[in-house]
Order: C-alpha cells, then sequence, then structure tokens
C-alpha cells in the first residue's frame, strides 16, 4: 500500500512529529510506502518562532509547492491528511485536488474553530464550514480526542476513530528515585505559542515556593521569568526531552477553558506520567480523558487548587512514586506507539479498500 502523507510541518513541529513522524517505522513494517511531503518545513517553523510570520513569497511557494504535489495523488492508494492541506484556500479547490482518491482527516486540535469562531464576519461567512466540507468527502476522520471526534461526527463525517497522541514506551524511562529531595522540581514541556498557560500561574507558583521551595524547569519555552520563582529554561530537543522530564518531580499543565482548549490532546500529561511522574492540570478537554484525579494526579481550577495539589506531592515523596506508576501504567495501556500504532495501520488499509 502506497500512502502520500500531508502533514502540516516537518518532524520540529510537535502535532505532524506525534500524528505522523514518529508512527513512520511502523508503516514500513506494516508494508506502508510513505510518502510524506509537509506544508512548512523545519527551517521555517523556525524562522516563525523568532518572527512571529511566515514571508509572503515563502507561503506562495509553500503553497505551489502542495498543489504540485497533489497532483500526483493518482500513484498513491490513500493520502493522510493533518488537519487540512490547503489552509485557507477555496474549500472546491482542495476537494477537487483530492477528487476520485480516498483520504484520512486527522485532528489533534481544534482547527475548524479559527474559521467558524473567526471574529471577521466575510471569514466566517468564506469559510465557516471549510472544514465540515473537506470532512464530508473522507473516508475516514481520525481524532486525537471525543471532543474532536463527536464535532466530526455531528459535521458530516462518514467514520470516526478515536487515535490519541501517543508516546513511545522505548523513550520514557520511569522514574524509579522516588527519594526525598531538598528542593524538588516541577516541569512543564511546550513550545512558544503555548507558554502563555504556564505564564498565568506566575501568582501561585510564586506563593507555593514560599512554602516549599522548588525549581521551576521549563522545557522549550524559551527565555521566561517569574518572579518569586526559580526557572529554570531549557532548549527543547528531540533527543533530550524525555531525560529532561524524568528527573523531575510533578509535571504540570494548565489551560484556559475555552472551545479552542477542548480540542487539545493533553500530550504534555502524556509525557509526564510515561516518565513516571504525578501531575496536576486544569480539568479541561482530553486532560479529563488522561488524568486519573485521585490516582494518577491531581486537577486545579482556582489558584488555591494550584498550590494545594503541587504542595501535596512536593512535600510526600511516597506519594509522588505511588501517582507516578499509577500514570506510568496507565500511558502503557493506553497513550503508548506499541498499542496505537497497530490499530491506526488498520485504520488505513480499512480505509484505503472501501
Amino acid at each position: 500500500m502506497k500512502i502520500l502523507f500531508l502533514p502540516r510541518y516537518g518532524p520540529l513541529g510537535s502535532s505532524s512529529r506525534m500524528r505522523f513522524y514518529q508512527f513512520k517505522a511502523q508503516f514500513e513494517s506494516a508494508g506502508i510506502e510513505c510518502a510524506e511531503s509537509p506544508f512548512f518545513d523545519d527551517v521555517m517553523l523556525q524562522n516563525k518562532y523568532k518572527v512571529g510570520s511566515y514571508p509572503v513569497l515563502e507561503l506562495v511557494k509553500v503553497y505551489f509547492n502542495r498543489v504540485r504535489t497533489m497532483l500526483t495523488r493518482g500513484q498513491f492508494d490513500l493520502i493522510w491528511i493533518e488537519k487540512e492541506a490547503l489552509p485557507w484556500f477555496p474549500v472546491w479547490v482542495e476537494r477537487w485536488l483530492l477528487s476520485r482518491k480516498p483520504y484520512v482527516m486527522d485532528f489533534d486540535d481544534a482547527v475548524f474553530h479559527r474559521y467558524g469562531m473567526h471574529p471577521s464576519f466575510l471569514v466566517r461567512f468564506l469559510y465557516g464550514r471549510r472544514i465540515e466540507n473537506l470532512i464530508k468527502g473522507a473516508r475516514c476522520v481520525t481524532a486525537g480526542n471525543t471532543y474532536l471526534a463527536d464535532w466530526a461526527l455531528e459535521a458530516g463525517s462518514h467514520f470516526v476513530a478515536v487515535y490519541p497522541t501517543v508516546v513511545d514506551l522505548d523513550r520514557y524511562i520511569p522514574k524509579v528515585d522516588f527519594s526525598v529531595v531538598t528542593k524538588p522540581t516541577i516541569v512543564w514541556i511546550g513550545s512558544p505559542p503555548t507558554v502563555k498557560y504556564l505564564l498565568e500561574l506566575s501568582e501561585p507558583l510564586a506563593l507555593l515556593n514560599q512554602r516549599c521551595p522548588f525549581t521551576l524547569r521549563v522545557i522549550g519555552g524559551g527565555a521566561i521569568s517569574m518572579e518569586g520563582v526559580d526557572v529554570e529554561n531549557i532548549r527543547w530537543s528531540d533527543e533530550t526531552e524525555a531525560a529532561a522530564i524524568s528527573v523531575c518531580d510533578v509535571g504540570i499543565m494548565p489551560l484556559h477553558d475555552t472551545p479552542w482548549e477542548l480540542g487539545k490532546c493533553a500530550y504534555k500529561l502524556i509525557q509526564y506520567m510515561a516518565a513516571g511522574l504525578p501531575t496536576v492540570a486544569t480539568p479541561v478537554g482530553a486532560n479529563i480523558d488522561v488524568v486519573v484525579d485521585g490516582e494518577t494526579g491531581f486537577f486545579a481550577v482556582s489558584n488555591s487548587d494550584w498550590v494545594d495539589k503541587l504542595e501535596l506531592f512536593l512535600k510526600d515523596a511516597n506519594l509522588r512514586q505511588q501517582f507516578g506508576q499509577a500514570g506510568r501504567s496507565r500511558v502503557e495501556a493506553s497513550y503508548s506507539l506499541q498499542v496505537i500504532a497497530p490499530k491506526l495501520i488498520n485504520c488505513f488499509f480499512e480505509s484505503g479498500a472501501k
């Protein structure tokens, strides 16, 4: 079977890395010939992180390359698309380029809200149902959580399968040394655009540090600081992220409670749990599905919740061990590459055969 994979980014983009690139070896072992063509390559994504936007001429080139790639669709048995193939293009162009070829659409966030909830009436009028129109022509929609899956079904999808964003268990060695430390470490991992969620915890984290001194390790968020908090900024690397998490003591994932956040797939929490760490998170979206409150972690809503729940973990090594081991077991059972890859491969073969 030969599949044309159209990820949004190259391997540097977390969504594309987790939803496609980490599965590539398993796909090829199952007899799937992979031809991938990312929309934005790693260089463009790095530049966007630096300057905040893409150069216009580069965007023209990107769209030209994607259209040229899609014109080769006759060589493939199936097309896999991360979110959408031609964002902001007239939907009929994308539907024509996908015609007479089965395709699967994959969602790990609520990209459809970018159109349907746009502040501009003109954008909502022209593009408000863009994703819905694409979904209706897809053989299958693969969704990272139940919110995305339910939306796809309501939008008219013929078939929806939930495949959470997962980790490779071989890369994450669970923490085994839970001995008492004089200054424990709380970890947050993410990209510069998402560090805004962490910064909103500045006040409770400063208060917590007065009660129980800790180090806040920020992986991939850039050079941030918080008054009253000892912040350790670490550059993200695919080769080192698992080890950088596993030496910490507690993982956190704050979120806003908006429709956009409902589409997020709680990947941070899955990483922490795979490393054997207890977690504290906002009870929003997939966080509710991933964390078992009172068993693998705690939910926190108010500032006092964040202080109290984190303080429990920071002061009790045995509690960290108990919750961390339960979290690792949960990832092994439901959120691992080893469990999900065979199911996803089967979905591809079924979608291509219809």
